[in-house]
């Protein structure tokens, strides 16, 4: 019987490292941190959500060869807050 393979702990302490300083120095990413923690998620969680999002605008951009657009990544949230 072989163990399953869950994750690459690398990979998961680098986006979760992503994640923290997208936090602390961009202020989409701010804003979507407090909506998550404003809805009962903990911390940790909160980051995850963050990490997810952040690896699907990157798979984004490596698949439509753009670069990084804030304003293209985060435009779901200004429809969002403006409803």
């Amino acid at each position: 019987m072989h163990a399953r393979f869950i994750h690459n702990n690398r990979l998961v302490n680098a986006i979760d490292l992503w994640a923290s300083a997208a936090t602390l120095h961009d202020a989409d990413v701010r804003a979507y941190y407090d909506q998550l923690r404003g809805r009962g998620l903990g911390h940790h969680a909160a980051l995850r959500q963050i990490g997810n999002r952040l690896v699907g605008i990157l798979h984004g951009c490596l698949k439509t060869h753009t670069l990084y657009n804030p304003q293209t990544a985060w435009s779901h949230r200004a429809t969002t807050q403006a409803a």
